[in-house]
């Protein structure tokens, strides 16, 4: 057998220590680890099991396994193992080939980083003249266009004092259909109150009747669509909140921006008279290096014409606001007005059929009552025909008794004795059947006393039922707040 084993790859390298839990030791004498395989990672072909933990449990319950294959014994540690002193090279990482490749690679990136410093300085000389002139040039245009900005500032206050008007008589008109719009989801308050308290009254019904019906759905859909209606008007009213809001940020927009061309033309023509020869100009000291501006002309002019654009935009979203506000005050009044009258018709159904219900109740109470008192006389009668048969039973009996006191050969099976052990069995049979019909009648008058029990049971739901649905539910659904207070 060729020794289990794999070269040692360096100096430092040495044979794996046995583990303990591998080959538990016996002794602790060297001995004891005589004519021992080593340990070795074995391939599964060999005859230990895949599964180390299976050897493991053998060896700790047997400590003196035998050697791994009986080819291994008298096979020394010394003829499997090389000694790590055989080996004639060290192991080493590169080669001189990657030492030569690496320095010349330092070489091409210290020449790009060179070139790459000089490029830079080119440009950055090339950047400061061309910032130079870039300033030389804004301070020009700055001057030159402070003439054309006062007149486009009085020309954009002119405008701004007119989008100021239109923007509060809007305001003043979305603040009134705000108020009726608040008014008609408090008045919506009252017909939720009714069909939750119908919900309420109609789950005291009892038994069979707690059903899921059509009026129950009516009722829910009915709370959904008051409730889907308040949702809108709560909504439409964060709404109108939302643009009144949007309106004076608008209106206020306008009259900051307003204030501020005021402002700003009196100092724009005051800086455009201003020259070379003019009294209190002066040197001012870094002024040059703080940049106040935060616009230019065109932002400048964006910023005014957004301001209008805002405010025209605003008060038509409010007229627009205003207008559905108007729709959702008709829309939400003929939507719960139509679920009221569906919700009543589906009252109406389930009354009639609940009282129909009562109505057969009562007849099918009747016929079991009548079936009741059927079923008792046949309890009776079985019973008599059951005892009746007991005088029939007793001479037969009796005469099979006599007949056995007969002398030696006398106690013949005869014809005779035949047909009284024939009469005994006929009769114990009739016996059992009748007492076998005699179970199912009573079984029988316990399913009819339980069916009345249950028809009565049923009767009083109904009733019940239809006092919660006629009386309570209906009486409280007589009346409906009108749509005009709605609206």
């Amino acid at each position: 057998m060729e020794s289990v084993s794999f070269p040692l790859t360096a100096k430092f390298a040495h044979p794996r220590s046995f583990p303990t839990r591998f080959f538990p030791a016996v002794h602790v004498m060297a001995s004891s680890y005589r004519n021992r395989f080593p340990y070795r990672p074995l391939p599964q072909s060999y005859s230990l099991p895949w599964m180390p933990s299976t050897y493991y449990k053998t060896a700790a319950l047997k400590t003196t396994l035998a050697p791994f294959s009986k080819s291994s014994q008298g096979i020394t540690a010394g003829e499997k193992l090389p000694s790590i002193y055989d080996r004639t090279t060290v192991f080493t990482q590169y080669t001189p080939e990657d030492w030569y490749k690496s320095n010349q690679t330092n070489y091409k990136q210290a020449e790009t980083s060179q070139k790459n410093a000089e490029r830079l300085m080119v440009d950055t000389s090339l950047l400061i003249d061309d910032k130079y002139q870039q300033t030389r040039k804004t301070q020009v245009e700055s001057t030159k266009n402070l003439g054309v900005r006062a007149n486009d500032i009085a020309f954009w206050k002119s405008e701004l004092c007119h989008e100021l008007d239109e923007m509060i008589g809007e305001t003043n008109a979305l603040s009134d259909v705000k108020s009726r719009l608040e008014r008609a989801l408090t008045e919506s308050e009252a017909p939720l109150q009714v069909a939750q308290e119908c919900l309420l009254h109609r789950e005291k019904r009892m038994g069979i009747d707690l059903v899921h019906d059509d009026v129950e759905k009516q009722l829910f859909a009915e709370v959904d669509v008051i409730r889907s209606c308040q949702e809108k008007m709560q909504q439409f009213l964060e709404k109108a909140k939302g643009q009144l809001e949007s309106n004076w940020a608008a209106q206020h927009k306008l009259e900051k921006d307003l204030a501020n061309k005021q402002v700003a033309h009196w100092i724009d023509d005051k800086c455009h008279h201003l020259m070379n020869s003019s009294q209190g100009i002066g040197y001012y000291r870094g002024v040059e290096q703080i940049d106040a501006t935060v616009s230019v002309p065109e932002s400048w002019t964006k910023f005014t014409s957004n301001n209008i654009l805002l405010s025209q935009s605003e008060r038509a979203t409010s007229a627009k606001m205003r207008d559905d506000i108007e729709n959702l005050l008709v829309s939400t009044a003929n939507e719960m007005w139509q679920q009221f009258n569906t919700v009543n018709i589906a009252f109406t159904n389930r009354i009639a059929e609940t009282t129909d219900a009562k109505r057969k109740l009562q007849a099918h109470l009747g016929k079991t009552l009548h079936e009741i008192f059927q079923i008792e006389r046949s309890i009776e009668n079985i019973k008599k025909a059951i005892r009746d048969q007991g005088p029939p039973l007793k001479v037969a009996q009796t005469r099979l008794d006599e007949r056995t006191r007969r002398p030696n050969m006398e106690l013949c099976r005869d014809t005779a004795q035949l047909r009284l052990v024939n009469e005994v069995h006929d009769i114990n049979e009739t016996v059992q059947t009748l007492q076998q019909q005699l179970r199912d009648s009573e079984v029988t008058l316990q399913t009819l006393v339980h069916a009345k029990s249950v028809l009565q049971h049923d009767l009083a739901i109904k009733v019940n039922s239809l006092f919660i649905d006629q009386e309570k539910c209906m009486g409280m659904r007589k009346s409906f707040p009108s749509a005009t207070r709605l609206l």
